[in-house]
């Protein structure tokens, strides 16, 4: 068979040399035998494509029917070359924040000296403590005036008594009176640091029982001096200022009423 193959591939090559018009060589097929019509010449017994004395691997890759002949030596395909990636976009710079609105400052509170006075009359003769009268008085006055103050500077508390006695005898009954009221004054939720307590006797008298005359019977002078045994407080403070009313606004003018046609 190989033999076969090779006479036949001889004959063409000497069929090639004596007829150059029937084949030829080809450049763009150097290495092959062709055709008068460019193409190349294959045996009629393999089908293998018919090779010339200058054939090479070199001139076979090179050759247009290299994917015919010699598909092992065609030089393999460039990859298409990959898109350059495209430039990323330059990250703005974030916008700078707005400085915050400082809060306006509040306005400072504003207060009112305030002073506030109660007197607690009628303390039973040769007693010190308050009445219960006197209790529910002094309750009210703390609830509804001391103790919504802003700020309590001093609490005065004096203890006095009726005429009846020695001044002696009454200074110190009027300091107990005081020193009572103190006390519980205190146990309602006062500083005791800020109370001053002192006993006057019969110094201060109310200006009315200069009408009780000793000459009356003792009980009814008792009576008729009763107001002089009392406590009296003082308190010295401060309360917050109001805030100014709102000016309201002004009501925009009435449009006067057009006046009536005159009938005709």
């Amino acid at each position: 068979m190989i033999s076969a193959f090779r006479n036949t591939l001889a004959g063409l090559v000497v069929a090639a040399a004596f007829a150059p018009s029937a084949m030829a060589q080809d450049t763009k097929n150097q290495g092959y035998l062709v055709d008068v019509n460019g193409n190349v010449v294959t045996s009629s017994t393999t089908g293998l494509c018919v090779r010339t004395s200058d054939w090479t691997p070199a001139r076979a890759a090179a050759a247009a029917a290299c994917k015919q002949c010699t598909p092992d030596l065609c030089p393999k395909p460039k990859p298409a070359a990959k898109p350059a990636p495209k430039p990323k976009p330059e990250a703005k710079p974030a916008p700078k924040p707005k400085p915050e609105a400082k809060p306006k400052p509040k306005p400072k509170p504003q207060f009112l000296n305030v002073e506030l006075k109660i007197e607690l009359q009628g303390i039973a003769f040769n007693k010190t403590e308050l009445t219960e009268d006197n209790k529910k008085q002094l309750d009210a006055f703390l609830a509804k005036q001391v103790k919504p103050l802003a700020r309590i500077g001093a609490v005065i508390i004096t203890g006095h008594t009726d005429r009846i006695g020695s001044d002696k005898y009454n200074k110190t009954l009027s300091e107990k009176r005081a020193l009572g009221a103190k006390d519980y004054v205190v146990s309602k939720g006062i500083d005791q640091k800020l109370i001053f307590w002192e006993g006057k006797g019969e110094k201060q008298p109310i200006p009315v029982t200069k009408f009780c005359e000793n000459k009356m019977k003792r009980a009814q002078l008792i009576e008729c001096l009763a107001p002089n045994r009392r406590v009296t407080m003082e308190v010295v403070g401060a309360k917050l200022k109001p805030a100014p009313k709102p000016k309201p606004e002004a009501k925009p003018e009435a449009k006067p009423k057009p006046k009536p046609k005159p009938k005709s």
